[in-house]
């Protein structure tokens, strides 16, 4: 004897009468939560406050000053839809927000102020923070929330409460692009002619990020110290560079031939790397080609991200690279050659696919062969198929799924379709009848 089905959620069993689930809301008008005692109170609580019921959140509202965790809620509600909601949650927020709790809320009410009913959140928490001691302001600058660096950043300014070498250093630390141009441009637009450069340009020349870096740079001419920017003639940031040529230029002299100096010798093992790329930003390519054989792996590297900047192409010469020991040379190499992919041997590319060769140089075969689709890109791929490499396995079996004959595919090839019955397991069977359709084959 089969046991009996069990009704379907909502009814009862064995009436077949419709009963309405628990509603874990309380019911408007029953009761205030607010008044609850005991240790569920004020989960209750919280719980009133997100009410779909207008009634019940505002009956909440009455009892929320006295659980301090719950004001995030308060801040919400100030936001709310329905008008006496929020006019109240706006009124309690107003008389329990001090500088502590604004310090603490910052992050939320910025959030809430940016829907349409969130701008009182904002002016009550502007008032507080422009009342409050310039040291428990701290904690927002160094807040992990960018918005609220920026925001305290702005009502600093406002207010004045940063000195110049303050902006210079916030400029210097911060990792918000916003936070350290606005910087750097209010401390060097208010430093005047006769004010302490060194104040502003140490931590603006020593900083990690180029922004601070490039405005510091760009500061020497109007401080009078040009000589210097010669230093940043080589820094890793293009930005810093240019800067760098600007300065020097302005001051009489020409750069390339400081690029020339420092790259002169293919075997010193001092090269500056920001020297390497400079000479391809001053369009000099006579000395990049040397380099390619310097023991640096990443001054060759640079040298062959020069020869691409400056369009200045050698295949015969760059194809040795595919060989480099130095990963980050073959990825330069391979980026450069990708431009020429159907004029490269794929037979010297296919035989670096095996699995003796390390793993750059496979990539890079695969890269410039897969580019070059058609029969040779299929070949390529189906041969990847079984890498012991799981990414590059993937790869091999992604470029196979979207494969179509290209023009020069030779219509009815046998070898396609074998290679794509050895690629049968990535196809359903309609869409390999479908491949070996374009190409001509049938059967």
């Amino acid at each position: 004897m089969g046991h009996r089905p069990l009704p379907p959620p909502g009814r009862e069993l064995g009436t077949g009468r419709r009963t309405q689930a628990p509603s874990p809301w309380p019911a408007p008008g029953r009761r205030d939560p607010g008044r609850e005692r005991g240790p569920d109170a004020r989960a209750r609580l919280a719980l009133a406050l997100c009410h779909p019921d207008g009634r019940v959140r505002e009956a909440a509202l009455k009892r929320v000053a006295r659980h301090p965790i719950l004001l995030p809620l308060l801040v919400i509600r100030t936001g709310d839809r329905v008008v006496p909601v929020r006019e109240r949650a706006r009124r309690l927020l107003g008389e329990r927000l001090d500088v502590e709790t604004a310090v603490v809320l910052a992050p939320l009410i910025l959030r809430v102020g940016r829907r349409d009913r969130g701008a009182v959140g904002l002016e009550l928490l502007d008032g507080v923070l422009r009342r409050a001691p310039r040291e428990r302001l701290l904690p927002l600058h160094t807040h992990t929330d960018r918005t609220v660096r920026r925001f305290a950043l702005r009502l600093a300014l406002e207010e004045g409460l940063l000195s110049l070498g303050e902006l210079a250093r916030r400029a210097a630390w911060d990792d918000d692009a916003v936070v350290q141009g606005l910087c750097a441009d209010v401390a060097l637009a208010t430093l005047t002619d006769g004010g302490d450069w060194d104040e502003v340009l140490e931590p603006l020349l020593g900083a990690r990020n180029a922004r601070a870096r490039s405005a510091g740079v760009t500061a020497l001419r109007r401080a009078g110290r040009p000589e210097r920017a010669v230093g940043f003639l080589a820094d890793r940031s293009a930005v810093v560079r240019a800067c760098a040529r600007y300065v020097v230029r302005q001051h009489g002299t020409d750069p390339l031939p400081w690029y020339r100096k420092r790259c002169a010798d293919p075997a010193d093992p001092a090269v500056p790397l920001g020297a390497v790329i400079g000479l391809a930003e001053r369009a000099d390519a006579e000395l990049l080609w040397p380099l390619l054989t310097h023991p640096a792996p990443a001054v060759r590297a640079r040298a062959v991200a020069g020869l691409r900047i400056l369009d200045v192409t050698d295949v015969a010469r760059l194809l040795p690279l595919l060989d480099d020991p130095a990963p980050g040379v073959v990825r330069e190499t391979t980026t450069v050659l990708l431009s020429f992919a159907g004029t490269l041997p794929d037979g010297l590319l296919m035989t670096r696919l095996g699995a003796e060769r390390s793993r750059s140089v496979r990539v890079a075969a695969f890269r410039l062969l897969d580019a070059r689709g058609g029969l040779i890109g299929l070949r390529a791929a189906v041969a990847l198929l079984n890498d012991p490499d799981d990414k590059l396995r993937t790869w091999a079996g992604q470029s196979v799924q979207r494969w179509h004959p290209g023009a020069d595919t030779p219509h009815g090839n046998p070898e396609v379709g074998e290679l794509l019955d050895r690629a049968r397991h990535l196809f359903s069977d309609y869409v390999l009848q479908r491949r070996k359709w374009e190409v001509g084959l049938t059967g």
